[in-house]
């Protein structure tokens, strides 16, 4: 019982250890182009090609988000131009039908739009992506307002992260407290971010603990072990 207990709060010390991460705000992107409600088609596109984007946030007089207009919601417009849709299309694609008959971002958008906060972890934006199937975030604070964008290329900065870096966090913050004692008992090396954990573990039982929170540090690609054996 004592050892189960042991492993439990060595888990724990260095999962709180690891509560720092970098949040949307630090990667996110300020300036951010934006249309009004009453923007005509026309000017919507404009906008989408100066800013060589795929959506922009639609935001009103205040500057809180009321939706998002992306090149999916202008296609219809181009698809429907030349036929008239027969019966089945018409029922199944009420939605692209409307936008293809619409002119201002209003009646083009997607509302309401899926936004995140600045304070969400870059973890939680990539969620937030994957569920909606989107390529960027406008970031809104309590109100609704706008306060940048972050996007799938803005997450995968933190792959960028130097080596040494992501070695000694994962020094400090991980086999510190999982498996303490003389410095050299279990090494940490990292090549192009993927870490190689060898030397000896004196406790083989907290190996998946320890890959679970290797791979929770940021810009961590991959977690390999090279033990000795004993």
């Amino acid at each position: 019982m004592t050892g189960s207990g042991t492993e439990k709060d060595r888990s724990a010390g260095a999962q709180a250890a690891l509560g720092f991460a970098h949040i949307v705000s630090d990667v996110m992107t300020r300036s951010v182009a934006t249309v009004g409600p009453e923007t005509a088609f026309k000017d919507v596109v404009r906008a989408l090609q100066d800013r060589h984007v795929s959506a922009l946030p639609v935001v009103d007089g205040s500057g809180h988000v009321v939706g998002i207009v992306s090149e999916a919601d202008l296609l219809p417009k181009e698809e429907f131009r030349d036929r008239d849709p027969d019966r089945r299309t018409q029922l199944r694609r009420l939605a692209d039908l409307a936008k293809a008959g619409s002119d201002t971002a209003r009646d083009l958008m997607t509302s309401p739009a899926i936004a995140i906060a600045p304070g969400d972890t870059l973890a939680q934006a990539a969620r937030v992506m994957a569920r909606a199937r989107v390529k960027r975030l406008p970031v809104v604070d309590d109100t609704g307002r706008l306060l940048g964008i972050v996007s799938r290329a803005d997450l995968l900065k933190v792959f960028l992260r130097d080596d040494e870096d992501i070695a000694e966090q994962v020094r400090r913050e991980v086999t510190a407290y999982l498996f303490p004692g003389p410095a050299s008992a279990v090494r940490v090396d990292v090549q192009d971010g993927v870490v190689h954990l060898g030397g000896r573990m004196r406790d083989r039982s907290l190996v998946p603990v320890a890959a679970r929170l290797v791979r929770a540090v940021e810009g961590v690609v991959d977690v390999r072990f090279e033990l000795d054996q004993s």
